[in-house]
């Protein structure tokens, strides 16, 4: 089975729901650990690389993505 792909920055969906009500993530530290950051009430939380893997659903909007998209123009 293939590895799921992810960077720092990106929103993820869960497969559980947090308890303010939403699912979606945003991974802040990634180590041994991730740490990701509740998209709805702001409470980050530290869970296992391996435990993070499991419960992840699918990447919603890459880091990549929305920096090529709307980043900065530095002029």
């Amino acid at each position: 089975m293939e590895r799921k792909q992810f960077e720092l920055g990106d929103i993820v969906q869960m497969k559980k729901q947090h308890p303010c009500g939403t699912n979606e993530m945003e991974i802040i530290r990634m180590g041994m650990d991730i740490r990701m950051k509740c998209v709805g009430c702001k409470h980050s939380v530290l869970v296992p690389r391996a435990k993070f893997e499991k419960n992840m659903r699918k990447v919603l909007r890459s880091a990549l993505e929305s920096e090529q998209q709307g980043g900065p123009d530095l002029q």
